[in-house]
């Protein structure tokens, strides 16, 4: 083989190495990401450790990409801007449905198979969903599901249309500042996640003498951790192992768990959201 043959050979395998090691580098990094229902400093605060773990895991490095509101986050997914999102119900629902099917809910907090919505307000005349009649009443993000669409669900169900029956409605964008619409007195009741709402009481940073608590939903399944159908396989399940493996006796697991407002995570399938689903048709936030 001449020297001219020689360097032509070893540039042909240099760019084969190269396109082979293209796919491979890739998959080196596991970009995640969250639905921005709380503050961006508190999303990244809590997923620090689990990103942490899931590096461990996976073998991969773990990147966390803040979005800026609900929609991006769908969008990032379904167009492989990101990998794995920690979706609301409603949220997996529409990629379910911009995807036509291409994501797959991996794993969800076993809270999430009965998680619930509260109303809260500061007014002692506000006592039932009937009692907002007439007034003003903040959600969370529009695409929000225990912030707006279950709430809206649960008020249609007891005959109460929020566009017609209310006086106002208004999106705050986030739990957390919902609670703060309510206690500063620009709402007269607000929707949100109990979970939320829960610590936020535990932390003290609400006054529960004058913000309380005067309807709590039914149960129905909400938030979990989503990917694309294409994933690799085995990928997938190094994923759903780690977080299965989550254990609230040791002081790792203890940390990741009470981050993520957790007890336990456990596998999760699509069909548990169709109820979802169909409350999103029904009130006309997803198309039949």
């Amino acid at each position: 083989m001449t020297s001219i043959s020689r360097r032509a050979f070893g540039a042909v395998v240099a760019a084969g190495a190269l396109l082979l090691s293209v796919p491979s580098h890739a998959q080196q990094v596991l970009r995640v990401s969250a639905i921005p229902d709380e503050a961006p400093t508190e999303l990244q605060r809590k997923f620090k450790p689990l990103g942490e773990y899931l590096e461990k895991k996976t073998g991969m490095k773990v990147e966390f990409t803040p979005v800026t509101d609900y929609a991006a986050s769908v969008e990032g997914l379904i167009n492989k801007k990101l990998d794995m999102v920690w979706f609301g119900g409603f949220t997996f629902v529409q990629a379910k449905d911009r995807s036509h099917g291409q994501v797959v809910p991996l794993v969800q907090r076993m809270e999430d198979e009965k998680f619930r919505s509260v109303f809260i307000t500061t007014s002692p005349a506000i006592k039932s969903l009937a009692d907002l009649k007439g007034k003003t009443l903040s959600f969370g993000s529009e695409s929000s599901t225990s912030g707006h669409l279950m709430p809206r669900s649960f008020l249609l169900a007891a005959k109460i249309d929020p566009d017609s029956d209310l006086k106002r409605i208004a999106f705050s964008g986030a739990h957390d500042a919902t609670v703060a619409a309510v206690a500063g007195g620009k709402v007269d009741a607000g929707a949100l996640n109990i979970s939320v709402w829960e610590k936020l009481v535990a932390e003290k940073k609400v006054d529960t003498n004058k913000v309380h608590v005067f309807y709590t939903t039914p149960p129905y399944y909400d938030y979990n951790w989503t990917v694309r159908a294409d994933m690799p396989a085995d990928l997938k399940k190094k994923i759903t192992d780690a977080f299965l493996a989550l254990d609230a006796n040791t002081p790792e697991g203890k940390e990741i768990l009470a981050l993520q407002r957790a007890t336990k995570f456990i596998p999760t399938r699509a069909e548990n959201y169709t109820a979802i689903e169909a409350a999103a048709k029904n009130a006309g936030l997803l198309k039949k």
